[in-house]
Order: structure tokens, then sequence, then C-alpha cells
């Protein structure tokens, strides 16, 4: 097995997560911040699949499918198209509503799936390329990766914790 094929499985769990706590919500539900903190079920999924298509696309040197795929224009939400989703306020996070689970779902699937075709051609000896210099210690491909995968797994969890919170189970 390939050492990212593990990196593959892990987002696959984190995705499970995310999908079962939205088929238990209702749209309304989804929607919610049960605290000015505690973002929605709906921003954690639309963050979880930009973070993974931005980083991947970056580092992929193609472009997001937030706007090579449309999904900007789906989505239409009154944020700036650079929004830097990590840095929202409360009041920014909740500007991230849909009317439509599918739409959350079909974005993170793409999300992954790029993700997963992006690992899934990797050559392993690529994961210590230094990809980012701006930081000290500079950033590796592998890094970059972790990072981005370890963000999805920490916000299928605060999902399960926010869906919890608004449904009560």
């Amino acid at each position: 097995m390939k050492i990212t094929q593990l990196s593959i499985e892990t987002l696959l769990r984190a995705k499970e997560r995310f999908e079962d706590s939205l088929e238990q919500m209702s749209v309304t539900e989804a929607n919610t911040m049960p605290a000015s903190l505690i973002k929605s079920v709906t921003w954690l999924m639309w963050h979880t699949a930009r973070e993974l298509d931005f980083q991947m696309s970056d580092l992929n040197k193609s472009q997001p499918l937030w706007i090579k795929e449309g999904w900007r224009d789906k989505f239409a939400l009154p944020l700036a198209d650079k929004t830097e989703d990590w840095h929202h306020t409360p009041q920014e996070a909740a500007k991230v509503v849909v009317n439509d689970k599918k739409l959350l779902i079909d974005y993170l699937n793409a999300s992954i799936d790029f993700t997963s075709n992006y690992l899934q051609n990797l050559k392993e000896e690529s994961l210590k390329d230094i990809i980012d210099t701006n930081w000290n210690p500079p950033v590796s491909r592998q890094a970059r990766i972790v990072s981005a995968i370890d963000d999805a797994v920490m916000h299928s969890g605060q999902a399960v914790y926010t869906r919890r919170l608004v449904i009560g189970k």
C-alpha cells in the first residue's frame, strides 16, 4: 500500500462523519450556528471542501474546482470571492447557508475525489519537496497534505458536536 493511501482512507472517514451528521439534520438545522463561536455544519462542510480544493489545486498547479467547476456560482454566497474562510468572524460564517444539502455533499465529494486522485498519482519521493518558503521552517508537500487532511478530520468531528448541540443526538 502506498503511504498516500492512508491519507485517502483518513479523508474518507471524515467524509462519512460529515455525511452522517448532515443526513440527520434538516437544511435549517444544518445552517444553524448553535453559539456565536460554534460554526454550522454547513460552514464546516463548505470550508472543508474549499480547503481541500484550494490546497490540492495549489499543489497540483491547477485552477480550484470552486472556479473551474462553477461552485462559486452554485453557492452564490454573499462573501468576497477571495474570502479566507479560516479567518471568518461569526458574522461571516453565518452567511454560509444553503437551500439544498445536496450542494454541500456534491462539493465535498468533488473536493475529496480531486484530493484522492491527486494523492493516488503522487510520487511518494515528492512528499519531501519544499513547496512554501514563506514559513519557518519551510513547508514540505507532505506537511501541507497532512495539514489539509487533519483540518478535514477536525472539522468532521466538530460537525458531529454541532449536530448534537442543534438536534440533541
